[in-house]
């Protein structure tokens, strides 16, 4: 990664000043920092944020996992530009050319890996050669209750990708020219729990054209089945039973098609219980587990999925937080319930996607073809909300927003710009 540090005084040249009022500012700090970064490669416009941390005094400043994501945004591209100053509180960005092809990139284990491939989610169908993806070192579970983990990618963002043609083989014309060849898939080599990680990622996106087809994403359908997985690393396999029969108990309340599978790890390669591991989401290997052991930390995670008639997913997951819940401060049985009401919340929100997707799947709406596109989601999110401002500041997007009192959900609805990958090599 080239960083240049940037100097204190304004540049004063006429050619300076053009460049500017097409440079997107900001002047709050870190705020969804990965989602500007990714909207100012999207738009192929400089970016530029004031006020990093600037007031904190323990930790001013840019931190370890968001250097680690721009670094993983120079592998990706060609020709970007990355100056931060001597305190490390602004930062410019110049955007270059998605490539794609095999990148591969070390995590810290500050965030979960689940957070870096989010955040590129928006970029791997825009490259100019398939991409393939390797994180190693990282946490594989989500963490602080925030992070996502590559669980909850694979289960319901990889879905909804395929909803707008990335990854489906079934698209029309602009869907796919080489999704025979890279499969749209996260595959976990190696488990890694907080807070030493150790973990082993490896992501495949094809790239797309453009994005075919609007979106359409209104019918909530009536919920069929839950299925889930409860991942242990370095714990006795009778705690993640103990977790899977607290949560089916729940959920047995209300439906008898659930579910839940256990997936056991320790440390010895090649010692994963594969006994009642499945694959949550379909289509080309879009989850799963290599069975490479786990790193050195111990630790537990569920992740559940509700499907419905109309075919959509709402997910939810939670994990053990060592820091905080260890020792006996949570029961596994306890763990359970928490992530089946967890999924019920979601459920009882209603719409298409659950809460984590909605960002995703609103800026894929931005950039689809030029027509109109529409979804219905449960409660906005404040992530959400600040998203919606973000994409009409930069693709001049605005939403149509809705509520439906009879179903107590949000109805929005866009017209696309028609972006197109310029990136991809003609043939």
């Amino acid at each position: 990664m080239k960083v240049t540090p940037s100097s204190s005084n304004p540049p004063s040249s006429s050619s300076s000043s053009a460049s500017t009022s097409n440079t997107l500012i900001f002047q709050d700090g870190a705020i969804q920092f990965r989602q500007r970064l990714i909207i100012s490669i999207l738009s192929h416009r400089p970016l530029l944020i004031r006020n990093i941390r600037s007031e904190s005094l323990t930790s001013p400043g840019l931190q370890n996992y968001e250097a680690s994501f721009l670094r993983l945004l120079d592998q990706m591209t060609n020709g970007s530009k990355i100056e931060i100053n001597s305190t490390g509180t602004q930062l410019r960005f110049h955007p270059g050319v998605l490539l794609g092809g095999e990148v591969t990139h070390a995590c810290p284990v500050e965030k979960s890996m689940g957070w870096f491939l989010e955040g590129i989610l928006p970029l791997a169908a825009f490259g100019k050669e398939d991409l393939c993806l390797r994180l190693e070192g990282g946490v594989t579970d989500g963490l602080h209750h925030e992070d996502p983990s590559v669980d909850y990618v694979a289960t319901s963002l990889l879905p909804l990708l395929k909803r707008f043609g990335i990854g489906n083989s079934e698209g029309g014309e602009s869907s796919l020219s080489s999704g025979d060849r890279c499969p749209l898939s996260v595959k976990v080599v190696r488990r890694g729990a907080a807070p030493l990680g150790g973990g082993e990622v490896v992501f495949t996106c094809p790239i797309v054209k453009e994005i075919g087809e609007p979106l359409e994403m209104v019918d909530v359908g009536k919920i069929k089945r839950v299925r889930g997985t409860v991942v242990s690393c370095k714990i006795p396999p009778s705690s993640a039973a103990r977790v899977a029969h607290s949560a089916k108990g729940l959920l047995h309340r209300l439906l008898p098609d659930v579910w839940i599978h256990t997936d056991v790890h320790s440390s010895r390669k090649g010692s994963s219980n594969k006994k009642n591991d499945m694959r949550m989401v379909d289509g080309g290997g879009s989850g799963g587990v290599g069975g490479g052991g786990c790193g050195p930390s111990p630790g537990l995670s569920v992740c559940l999925a509700a499907e419905s008639t109309s075919g959509t997913v709402l997910v939810a997951e939670t994990c053990l937080d060592a820091s905080r819940e260890g020792r006996g401060a949570l029961l596994p049985e306890d763990l359970g319930v928490k992530a089946a009401a967890m999924l019920l919340e979601e459920i009882r929100k209603g719409g298409c996607i659950d809460t984590g997707a909605q960002s995703l799947a609103l800026l894929l709406m931005c950039l689809g073809p030029e027509d109109v596109s529409r979804i219905r989601v449960g409660t906005l999110s404040q992530y959400t909300i600040v998203s919606l401002r973000l994409f009409k500041k930069a693709f001049d997007v605005e939403f149509k927003v809705r509520a439906d009192e009879e179903s107590k959900t949000v109805l929005l609805s866009c017209l696309g710009t028609g972006y197109r990958n310029m990136a991809r090599a003609s043939t």
